[in-house]
């Protein structure tokens, strides 16, 4: 069945290589990068890399979290007046519940501590969204059905995330997640945050959704089971489904993968399986090379510049493919085009 569009309006963005999401964005597009040290060391005694934000104000914790995300939340906000904050449902991206280094009271101290933040507060339909990486797919899952059922108008997006935390990194450090000096198959990584506000299609040129795909994936990373991308490869199936579209009508393809040979591996088998028509150039974009594995926030981050990249005309096409996976298995795809209609 064919699904009703929805539109992504404003975003903001809080990263490592810009603090709002125009300059984050064209740091994105020069493929410019900021790791640097972090205050913490590998097994064998060097400094673990790390895409840190840095704040005017020194904060950490839950308290760094609530800062990125209201930031981002005041950029995506800044043309609605603040008395119609109240009508919007907020929709807030966290970290999956079973990842190591997660904060235990993010589910219930959070939410209300960005509304103290913002001295705002949002509508009865605001929920946490604990999904990791595909939290954002999930997310506009549920704003589509809020506005489909006009509970809402428009539906605001929040995430942010941290993996420069000890237990974090010494759980992926364990495992050989990390990129480090001796183990080059891993991820740097990283922290920020960021929103979306989004709506009904309204004719202007916009980055809208056109179709969303959800399947799990039965050899997650670490499983030792062989990979053969059936859930990713269904999710995508799903998403072109509802859009009405073929693989190979699409223009590119934008994913949350951080630098790990398991994922890349994943996108390339899942597109062999959904491609019917062979193209000659079909470009994977991944954010995560310039601003680290960002975790809930990496979904945002992948449609600011796709949006951008789109406005300002050195996208690949207008018609694009975006793609997230969970260590747990949970695998989302969207299919996004830029136009007026």
């Amino acid at each position: 069945m064919t699904a009703t569009p929805i539109a992504i309006l404003h975003a903001g963005l809080v990263t490592s290589v810009g603090l709002d999401a125009s300059s984050t964005c064209a740091a994105l597009r020069a493929k410019l990068a900021n790791p640097t040290d972090t205050h913490f060391i590998d097994s064998a005694g060097r400094w673990i890399g790390g895409h840190a934000v840095r704040l005017p104000q020194s904060q950490r914790g839950l308290d760094k979290l609530v800062e990125m995300a209201a930031m981002a939340t005041e950029e995506t906000l800044a043309d609605v007046p603040r008395d119609d904050w109240a009508e919007l449902p907020l929709l807030l991206c966290v970290a999956e519940t079973a990842r190591p280094g997660r904060p235990d009271t993010l589910d219930t101290h959070f939410f209300p501590a960005l509304q103290d933040r913002l001295k705002a507060r949002f509508s009865a339909h605001s929920a946490v969204v604990a999904q990791g990486r595909v939290g954002v797919a999930v997310a506009l899952g549920a704003a589509r059905s809020l506005i489909d059922r006009q509970a809402a108008r428009q539906v605001l997006i929040v995430a942010a995330d941290s993996l420069l935390q000890a237990a974090s990194l010494a759980h992926y450090d364990r495992n050989r997640r990390l990129l480090t000096e001796t183990n080059s198959d891993g991820f740097i990584p990283g922290e920020g945050g960021g929103a979306l506000l989004v709506g009904k299609v309204d004719g202007s040129p916009q980055l809208r959704c056109t179709g969303l795909g959800f399947a799990s994936e039965p050899a997650p990373i670490d499983s030792g089971e062989p990979l053969r991308a059936e859930g990713l490869t269904r999710a995508i199936r799903e998403a072109l489904d509802e859009a009405r579209v073929a693989m190979h009508e699409l223009d590119f393809r934008i994913a949350d993968i951080a630098g790990e040979q398991y994922y890349f591996k994943e996108a390339s088998l899942a597109l062999s399986r959904s491609m019917r028509t062979v193209k000659q150039e079909f470009d994977l974009w991944h954010p995560a090379e310039c601003i680290g594995e960002t975790g809930a926030v990496a979904g945002i981050g992948m449609l600011a510049l796709a949006a951008a990249a789109c406005r300002k005309s050195y996208a690949k096409g207008n018609a694009i493919m975006a793609h997230w996976s969970n260590d747990n298995g949970l695998r989302a795809a969207a299919t996004l085009h830029y136009g007026p209609t």
